[in-house]
């Protein structure tokens, strides 16, 4: 009989690997034979067999590997490069750039609601559905193109450095673009479905949001006066994690047939989003806010100095 039709539950398969892990580990403490036997002992047990013959699924080494040679042009390569060059326009690129994210990203938040969240899905528990009919098969192709989407973004960076906006380089903007594709390689392999698509849903709403405003941005000064509204994108980004946070709450506390371990991961990332987020808030639109309160109390009474001294 195939392993895996005994572990038909993530939760179960997942708890029986790591006990076996702790165990052999207590026995025989070398690491390379460890890691190797227990990563195809997962892959045997949890791992999605739909995703196997996928580019950069077999494993995580090949994302793993971009995430890192991204840090390291966005951080050392690039700004190197850039040291002694003028910021690079990029106009027409950006354009377009960011009008195919704008696409990407509103279809893949219809596909998210035709594959699941229109048709039935649970948003108080909703389990990974591993059966190959047409709206499960629907699913985990869109789990794969949310993969290949957050590889792409890595662009936002890449032109930052090109164009010299070192400031947009910021702590928060770097954990985010790399530990994304890997989150988005985990749910592919492993949790295609279920749970764990609901960030990905209002993840793709919010960016059909921020890469308009961005093209817009990129479209020059005339169209200046349609982005008011960056303040409110950021704080409809912190509700995004707000309802995150009390979604992972809401399948811990109940008997939610979704991996706790799993759910717990969800729950402490959005933590840490929307702790990074709300200092970011704070930092650009409190602070801006103060000072423009403070010039408006001050003019007055420099307005008032220069009349008297006018007379």
């Amino acid at each position: 009989m195939d392993l895996r039709e005994n572990f038909t539950d993530f939760t179960v398969a997942s708890n029986y690997i790591m006990q076996l892990a702790i165990d052999e580990y207590q026995a025989d403490r070398n690491w390379t034979r460890l890691i190797d036997r227990y990563w195809n002992l997962v892959e045997e047990l949890i791992g999605d067999p739909r995703a196997k013959s996928l580019p950069f699924m077999d494993n995580p080494l090949p994302t793993i590997g971009m995430v890192l040679t991204y840090l390291v042009w966005v951080v050392i390569i690039g700004p190197t490069y850039m040291r002694d060059r003028k910021p690079m326009q990029l106009t027409n690129t950006l354009f377009y750039y960011n009008l195919g994210q704008v696409l990407l990203s509103a279809y893949m938040f219809y596909e998210h609601l035709m594959a699941g969240w229109a048709r039935g899905y649970s948003l108080t528990c909703q389990p990974v559905d591993y059966s190959d009919d047409q709206l499960s098969r629907r699913m985990f192709n869109l789990c794969y193109i949310y993969y290949l989407s957050k590889l792409s973004e890595f662009a936002d960076t890449i032109f930052f450095v090109l164009r010299k906006k070192k400031s947009q380089i910021t702590y928060l903007h770097l954990y985010h673009h790399s530990l994304t594709p890997i989150e988005a390689w985990i749910l592919t392999k492993f949790l295609a479905g279920g749970n764990t698509t609901l960030p990905n849903i209002i993840n793709n709403f919010v960016h059909t949001l921020m890469y308009f405003y961005y093209m817009l941005s990129a479209m020059g000064p005339r169209y200046q006066k349609y982005l008011w509204w960056k303040k409110y994108m950021t704080e409809i980004q912190i509700a995004q994690f707000v309802i995150c946070i009390g979604h992972a709450i809401n399948a811990l506390v109940t008997d939610c047939s979704y991996p706790k371990f799993v759910t717990f991961l969800l729950l402490c990332n959005a933590s840490i989003f929307f702790v990074l987020f709300m200092n970011f808030y704070v930092q650009n639109y409190r602070k801006q806010a103060t000072l423009a309160a403070e010039i408006a109390q001050v003019q007055p009474k420099q307005e008032a100095i220069e009349h008297q001294k006018a007379q």
